[in-house]
């Protein structure tokens, strides 16, 4: 399940889906060796060599910026460019791919600027090239950092602009109505499981030549490569969803590169964790969530007449799925399409009205508005084509970080029981992530996040009842990064904390960005303002 917001078909950790200008410093930064010995063993030796090869050439020959192609719908001063970086670490010599990055300056003085601070929004899969428009959209929350920092975004290799990998043909991809992903029978699991393994063969058949390397130790060297074309000594970063394990990884392989870091709703970096445990502990808290959104709409029965009561508006749920599973709604719109549609409500309150609202036209009669908000548009052949490639990536990036179970009767058993208490994503999210128990590429051990020499505080930023990435994640990273603070937001579950607005949040964010300084202890914070029906 997946991190950042998707499009339409179960997806990373984060969202089920396919379903979410100043000049460098001057003068060439030599980048420091790799902290060869962060996560130990003789490939990871070659591996940290390979980057420092790499940011010392990526230093040198710096990024061409440019105005962004006009297809990338970039406004100036908004500029774009590539970094070029080793298809595998361990050979930086060998074969290289290119990563598209993009920049806005710093909107306050030459005086205020304190380099770059470069985002990720999550995933695996989400591309980062918007960051920079929070600028030019002139988003409040974060007028204060962009005074001092150019915003630099970048999609992750496999992503986007960046050697884009795929593994199924996209207008396939999004067809629908899917098989509903809660099975009947024996025969509804075997065909879902032929579907998954046809899945990871067409990942290999489409794009075998960069599985092995779709890793998040990778895409943490990338980001080194990144820093170091900027020009940057040290990497000031943001990351969001799967972007807190990117952030947690590259803090472990290069704890003295780090001169700040935000990581928002985190990913649990335990190896136990990366990546099967994590996706089961996602149906819990997705289950919860999805509580806390009927209890809402329940209380604002007034606007949305679909039952006073959390069990009225379930019963209104079942229904629905019932209806759509008998007769797919407009002939597109079965239980697949509508869990897609409807999982954006526990990932994130801003999806809480919007999606409150189509339910409740679709129960007064109007059917039209849950087709045009659940049913993929075939003519949209560009977006279809991101939500393929996020979902690819994804796929490619959990399947190949850690080891996955082969055995059909743990992923019957584990789903299976979840499945009694928490039905809502449990069957969605497995089907979702089964290619990782067929795939074709080698799969490695995760990395042993732990603070390493010269690594500073981290603030790591987290909602109590967050279901795509549970709270007990937040924990687990503030345990192992020493000197962390963690900022919990209590009685709030929205998914990605530091762009909503809470006055008790955002100073600290900015407050650390700005001077590196964090809270004498742990802060817990009131939440954010409820959704407004």
């Amino acid at each position: 399940m997946r991190g950042s917001r998707p499009k339409r078909r179960v997806a990373a950790l984060g969202s089920a889906g396919a379903l979410v200008t100043a000049t460098l410093i001057a003068g060439a930064v030599v980048a420091p060796t790799a902290n060869a010995n962060a996560a130990g063993g003789h490939g990871q030796d070659r591996q940290a060599r390979g980057t420092a090869i790499a940011a010392a050439r990526a230093a040198k020959a710096g990024i061409d910026w440019q105005d962004c192609p006009a297809d990338w719908n970039l406004a100036k001063p908004i500029q774009c460019g590539y970094v070029t970086v080793p298809l595998d670490y361990a050979k930086p010599y060998g074969k290289q791919i290119k990563l598209a990055v993009d920049r806005i300056g710093n909107t306050g003085t030459k005086a205020e600027r304190q380099g770059a601070l470069i985002y990720n929004p999550g995933g695996p899969g989400g591309s980062g090239l918007r960051f920079p428009a929070r600028v030019t959209n002139k988003n409040a929350v974060w007028a204060n950092a962009a005074k001092a920092y150019d915003f630099v975004g970048f999609d992750p290799r496999g992503v986007g602009k960046s050697t884009p990998i795929s593994c199924v043909d996209p207008q396939e991809f999004v067809k629908a109505p899917k098989a509903d992903p809660v099975p009947d029978s024996e025969a509804d699991k075997l065909a879902q499981r032929k579907l998954a393994r046809e899945y990871a063969e067409g990942c290999q058949e489409r794009s075998g030549w960069m599985l092995p390397h779709m890793t998040t130790p990778n895409t943490a060297r990338d980001l080194d490569v990144i820093r170091a074309a900027l020009g940057e000594k040290k990497l000031n970063f943001l990351g969001v969803s799967y972007g807190t394990y990117l952030g947690a990884v590259y803090g472990t392989l290069f704890p003295g590169h780090v001169r700040r870091m935000v990581v928002d709703s985190v990913v649990n970096p335990s190896r136990e964790k990366i990546w099967y445990q994590a996706n089961l502990d996602q149906d819990v808290a997705f289950e919860g969530r999805w509580k806390d959104w009927q209890d809402w709409v329940a209380k604002n029965d007034a606007t949305y007449h679909l039952g006073t009561t959390r069990a009225a508006v379930q019963a209104k749920w079942l229904e629905l799925r019932a209806t759509a599973k008998k007769n797919p709604i407009g002939g597109v719109v079965g239980p697949a399409e509508l869990i897609s549609f409807f999982q954006s409500a526990p990932y994130y309150d801003s999806a809480w009205a919007p999606t409150a609202a189509v339910f409740s036209k679709y129960v007064a009669g109007d059917t039209q508005a849950l087709v045009d908000a659940a049913a993929p548009d075939l003519s949209d052949t560009a977006g279809n084509a991101a939500s393929e490639n996020g979902n690819a990536v994804y796929t490619a990036v959990e399947c190949a970080d850690a080891k996955w179970p082969t055995s059909w009767r743990k992923w019957d058993r584990d789903n299976t029981r979840l499945h009694k208490d928490h039905p809502f994503m449990t069957w969605a999210n497995a089907w979702m992530n089964l290619p990782c128990a067929t795939w074709p590429a080698k799969q490695q051990t995760p990395v042993d996040v732990k603070t390493g020499k010269g690594l500073p505080g981290v603030l790591i930023v987290q909602s109590e009842r967050d279901a795509a990435t549970p709270y007990e994640g937040a924990v687990e990273l503030h345990k192992r990064f020493k000197g962390s603070r963690l900022i919990t937001e209590k009685d709030a579950g929205s998914h990605g904390v530091t762009g909503l607005v809470n006055p008790c949040i955002n100073p600290r964010v900015d407050s650390y960005l700005l001077t590196g300084e964090l809270d004498a202890a742990d802060v817990t914070c009131a939440p954010h303002a409820t959704p407004k029906p």
